[in-house]
């Protein structure tokens, strides 16, 4: 990645540049399971958090970057949309205390003393070493929203016959009451994700009714999800015992290791459902002795395993969640073990309760499939989140002017 300049316009996304850099968070203070979503001058602060596993304090800086309802780099200055310094030191960080592994956790909280925002929109928090913008360790995105519109919506059984049973339809209404917008089917740009994933977001939704205030979006298949299943899950929070779905807890020195129980393809499987998080994951430990999660939980080395009698040709199976940063790439694909017919990977996690699932993504594919191992129902709970973005003829941004999350099962029509 290069330069953060005007002079080119950058696609961003949630990045980790560097195999030391783990547990990449980004919330609403207060609650580590929100989404780092906050209202434009609303009187909170997004957390977002990392550990550097590498030896000694960095000299890291962060700024941040205003982009398109498509995460490409907005035409406009940071200091249009910045109050206070582009650049600030992160010198907010701690080290690591009575662990295996030793590692550095760093905190920006944001807006703060040194950086406040002027625009809604698509942000992205760019952390970067030796104030050189060449040396970018992590991208990350967040979202600063204005209360301009109203979103009201539902999430049903799809009604379209040919995806009755397996999928999710998400139907909704904007209220623009106090919103002049002249061309809604130009000016407005919606996204719908779901369980905060991107690469398989629906991002070219028109209105399809237009009244006098509001925009409605009542398609039968244009707004249409795999619901896939619910997540799995996993307790790492003790090295003392095995926890939930973890069979064995091993000491290879220095290093703890678990093993997760041994998976099994659930596709053709009836749905069984329980409580989950939507793929999410807590930093947290159940050892009394350990007080600050930051800086005592350890790390350990988490091994997967999911038997298949051969190998999925054509693309690669990778553990999925928010544990993976939504992305499915080399660092969470598995390696199939032909002597023991399975799929195998090794993750260094954090300790804390984890939800991940099994996705297919295909040689080229932009989309990981999550039905292909998992299976599809209807019954799965999942959360919507609705974005919605608007720029008039005369406007140099894409302002966001609504947000709403809405869940298969609360919200179910």
């Amino acid at each position: 990645m290069g330069a953060i300049g005007q002079e080119e316009n950058f696609y961003y996304e949630n990045a980790i540049n560097r195999e030391n850099i783990k547990t990449v968070q980004a919330y609403r203070s207060g609650f580590e399971l929100s989404n780092p979503v906050m209202g434009l001058n609303e009187n909170i602060t997004l957390v977002f958090k990392f550990d550097d596993l590498s030896e000694g304090v960095k000299d890291y800086y962060y700024t941040v970057v205003h982009c398109d309802a498509d995460w490409n780099e907005s035409f406009i200055s940071q200091d249009e949309y910045i109050d206070g310094f582009i650049e600030n030191p992160v010198d907010d960080y701690a080290l690591s205390f009575n662990t295996t592994f030793s590692y550095v956790n760093y905190r920006i909280e944001l807006p703060n003393d040194q950086m406040r925002f002027k625009l809604s929109g698509n942000y992205v928090l760019v952390v970067y070493e030796d104030q050189d913008k060449e040396k970018v360790v992590l991208t990350k995105r967040f979202y600063i929203y204005e209360n301009a519109v109203r979103i009201e919506g539902t999430v049903r059984r799809a009604t379209a016959d040919a995806f009755e049973g397996s999928n999710h339809e998400v139907d909704f209404k904007i209220h623009h009451p106090n919103l002049s917008i002249l061309n809604p089917r130009e000016e407005v740009k919606v996204v719908i994700m779901q369980n905060n994933r991107w690469d398989n977001a629906i991002r070219n939704l028109k209105p399809l009714y237009i009244r006098e205030g509001i925009l409605d979006y009542d398609y039968n298949r244009e707004n249409v999800f795999p619901a896939g299943n619910e997540f799995r899950y996993f307790d790492n929070r003790t090295n003392r015992m095995n926890g939930e779905n973890v069979i064995a807890t091993d000491f290879h020195r220095p290093y703890f290791h678990k093993t997760v129980k041994i998976d099994e393809v659930r596709a053709n499987k009836p749905f069984f459902s329980y409580e989950e998080m939507n793929g999410m994951y807590v930093v947290e430990s159940q050892d009394q002795e350990v007080r600050d999660y930051d800086t005592e939980c350890d790390y350990t080395f988490v091994h997967f395993t999911l038997p298949l009698e051969a190998p999925l040709l054509g693309g690669s199976v990778n553990v999925f969640g928010a544990l993976s940063n939504w992305n499915a790439n080399k660092s969470n694909e598995m390696t199939y073990n032909f002597e023991r017919g399975e799929y195998e990977l090794t993750l260094l996690l954090k300790q804390g309760y984890y939800n991940y699932i099994y996705v297919y993504v295909p040689q080229g594919a932009k989309v990981a499939d999550h039905t292909n191992i998992e299976g599809s129902f209807w019954e799965t709970s999942n959360d919507y989140q609705i974005l919605v973005y608007y720029r008039d003829l005369a406007g140099r941004y894409d302002r966001l002017v609504g947000y709403r999350q809405l869940n298969s099962v609360i919200n179910r029509y």
